[in-house]
């Protein structure tokens, strides 16, 4: 009996050999991808403090990142071709985490018309700078992000399609559930029209602000007004609908 136990540990053509090799070969490169995300972490968020440093965000050369994140230059492009990947990997990352949380938001509401609301105003609240002395919310960093942001429409319209597919997949789906109550036009083309809407919200929150509307109550009626024209736009034409607030 014993003999036969010790047989039921060996391994059988190899294979319990292999899956061990498998599993050291597995956990070595988990180890070596965890090590690779965090240096690249490390450059983001180097990236992303120089850019908050300043009144409305603020230039930085690659040193300053490099020196900023403690890390060489040698390892810097090993990660990045140079600034401007820098740049598009924090811009995918901001709207990574920007869909996310607007996901979150709008699924406190129930009323399809009023999840677009939602969405808007939680969107324009993101894109614009904060105001003197008020709390930066963790993931408001869309609005230092609105430069590149323009460039990248318009110098680079492939790589901006790709990195704002989150929000405007979201916002597609928001627009469907809301089409499908009634509550905006048919026939919509959904894709085009969540491009029109966040250049619209993302440009007219920081336009709003370096224009000083940004001085009025925590900016909130700028946001209701932009709402309102972005309504009337798509919103059904049919007496009673909800039109949120006027």
């Amino acid at each position: 009996m014993a003999q036969r136990d010790l047989d039921v540990d060996e391994p059988v053509g190899g294979e319990q050999a292999l899956s061990r090799r498998e599993q050291a070969v597995a956990r070595s490169l988990f180890t070596a991808r965890a090590r690779a995300e965090n240096r690249l972490q490390r450059f983001l968020d180097a990236a992303l403090e120089l850019m908050n440093e300043g009144e409305a965000g603020r230039d930085f050369t690659v040193h300053e990142v490099v020196e900023r994140s403690g890390q060489s230059l040698r390892l810097f492009y090993q990660y990045f071709g140079g600034k401007h990947e820098l740049l598009l990997a924090l811009f995918e990352e901001s709207v990574r985490s920007t869909a996310e949380y607007l996901n979150e938001k709008i699924d406190q509401e129930t009323d399809p018309l009023e999840r677009i609301h939602r969405f808007v105003i939680e969107y324009y609240r993101l894109c614009r700078p904060p105001l003197p002395g008020e709390p930066v919310e963790p993931l408001a960093t869309a609005w230092v992000m609105v430069d590149f942001a323009q460039q990248l429409l318009t110098s680079h319209p492939a790589e901006a399609a790709l990195a704002f597919h989150p929000l405007v997949s979201l916002f597609g789906d928001v627009l469907e559930d809301a089409e499908l109550a009634g509550c905006i036009r048919p026939g919509l083309r959904r894709s085009p029209i969540a491009g029109m809407v966040l250049e619209a919200i993302m440009f007219n929150a920081f336009s709003s602000a370096i224009g000083g509307t940004s001085v009025r109550r925590v900016d909130i009626e700028p946001a209701e007004e932009l709402w309102q024209f972005i309504l009337h736009g798509v919103g059904a034409d049919k007496p009673g609908s909800s039109a949120g607030p006027s």
